[in-house]
Parts: C-alpha cells; sequence; structure tokens
C-alpha cells in the first residue's frame, strides 16, 4: 500500500507576520513550522504504516527552505520525500497550488492521499479537495479518524454537532484535522537518518498534464487586493450600575448602535 501524504511548510505566526509588497506573505524572512492538520494527517499515515506495513511518502511544494519541514517527517517516520520549488510556482492560490500538487502527484503510485484540512496561513480548507478533483478521486474531509480496511478507507468526518462514519474505495484523498491524533516525535535515530535519506526535487518540467496558465501567480484566479497585520481590540468599557440603570445605558447603547 502506498500514501502519500501532502505536507506544507506555514508561517509560525507566534514569531511575527511580514508581507511582500505584492501582498503576498514573505515565508523567506518568517520563522516555519509543518502545517498543523498535515502533521496529524502525517501521524494518521504512519500509524497505518505501523500497522499494514505501507510505505509512506511526503509531499510538498514550497521554497528550497521547505526541505526542513521534510526531513522532519523523515525522522518521524516517513519513508521518502518529494519538494516541488520553482521560481515559476511562487505567489500560487488554492488553484495554482492544487494545480501543481496534482501534477507532482502524478507522478507517484498512490493508494491514499492524505492532505490537512487547512493550513494555518490561509484556512481556505480549499487544496485537499481541489487535488481531488484534478485527479478524479473521491474525498473525505474533516477526518476526525482515518482506518483502513481492506481496499477501502474508513473514516470518522466531523460536523459541527456530530460524526458521520463514511467508507471510499482507494485510491481516495482524505483530508485530516489537527484533532485527529497526537503526532510523534522525532526520535534521534529517526533524525540521524533523515539526513541521510535523498529528498527527491522536482520543479515545473516534472509536473505532468498541466498548463503555464495554471501555475504561480500569474495563474491564480484569486488576487490579495491588501494585507495587514491583525488590528487588537481595545479593551472593553466597564460599568457599574444598580439594574434599572443598566438596563437603560444598554438601551441608550443599542439605539446608539442603530440595533433598536
Amino acid at each position: 500500500m502506498n500514501i502519500v501524504v501532502c505536507i506544507k511548510q506555514v508561517p509560525d505566526t507566534k514569531g511575527g507576520v511580514k508581507f511582500n509588497p505584492d501582498g503576498t506573505l514573505d515565508r523567506a524572512a518568517m520563522l516555519a513550522i509543518m502545517n498543523p492538520d498535515d502533521k496529524a494527517g502525517l501521524e494518521a499515515a504512519l500509524r497505518i504504516k505501523d500497522e499494514t506495513g505501507a510505505k509512506v511518502t511526503v509531499l510538498t511544494m514550497g521554497l528550497p527552505k521547505a526541505d526542513a519541514v521534510l526531513r522532519e517527517a523523515l525522522a518521524m517516520g516517513a519513508d521518502e520525500a518529494v519538494l516541488v520549488t520553482d521560481r515559476v510556482l511562487g505567489g500560487a492560490d488554492t488553484w495554482a497550488t492544487s494545480t501543481t500538487i496534482a501534477g507532482a502527484l502524478r507522478n507517484l503510485d498512490y493508494d491514499l492521499i492524505i492532505t490537512g484540512r487547512q493550513a494555518i496561513d490561509g484556512d481556505t480548507a480549499q487544496v485537499g479537495p481541489q487535488i481531488a478533483e484534478h485527479l478524479g478521486l473521491p474525498v473525505i474531509s474533516y477526518a476526525a479518524d482515518i482506518k483502513v480496511e481492506g481496499d477501502s478507507v474508513v473514516v470518522k468526518r466531523q460536523y459541527e454537532d456530530r460524526y458521520h462514519e463514511l467508507k471510499a474505495k482507494m485510491p481516495c484523498l482524505v483530508t485530516a484535522l489537527s484533532e485527529l491524533n497526537e503526532p510523534r516525535y522525532m526520535t534521534p535515530g529517526g533524525i540521524f537518518d533523515a539526513f541521510d535519506k535523498e529528498v527527491t526535487v522536482w520543479g515545473r518540467a516534472d509536473l505532468k498534464d498541466v498548463d503555464d496558465s495554471d501555475l504561480g501567480l500569474k495563474g491564480s484566479p484569486t488576487k490579495i487586493a491588501k494585507a495587514s497585520d491583525k488590528v487588537a481590540k481595545g479593551a472593553g468599557e466597564k460599568v457599574n450600575l444598580d439594574p434599572a440603570e443598566s438596563v437603560a445605558y444598554l438601551i441608550g447603547k443599542f439605539k446608539e448602535k442603530h440595533i433598536i
């Protein structure tokens, strides 16, 4: 069984956010981590590997420094790693990103593709389902549990107030929630092994069945009009009044805001 896990190196927002003049994130200038949803998806794949002996390949699209999250994944137990990097792929929105990743996946053998539900630098939850659409695969999103039964995958799918258990024949794609599990730590031996392994690097020329018009910033139908740091919310107003005065005060505020 072959499992491919799509992971992403994302900005660690605790270290501050920086932007390029065109409004895109300046990823080269920011501290980076593995996207939490993706890490949970990787852990799910590694648990399936532990049970079945599956081969786990991790794939990411990004700058050359994204090699770091691939090494982390290898140290956790992944077998192979692929980095898709090329200047023409920069500034991609979800459409261009999913087109690129699908083009890379066409080079690989897979029974199951796992992605994170969404990335913390975009929060769109679009790339996973879009990859499935490009490849003509069934997709189950918001996975709170993933199991393999024969030639099928069984997923506990989270809704706002309930769960559904869904089953799909492989090959298929599943998007994972960060709440899915507690990812394992890298082991010292795994870290040494990770740096002994070769990371496969692909560029534009290695993508199958994709058009240049669908790649990078130029191939992105979504454009960033403006990007800025989040403005801190001011402290609320605190008043100490008796019940009757409190009611009158609230009514006055509601009228002031045209709520009533």
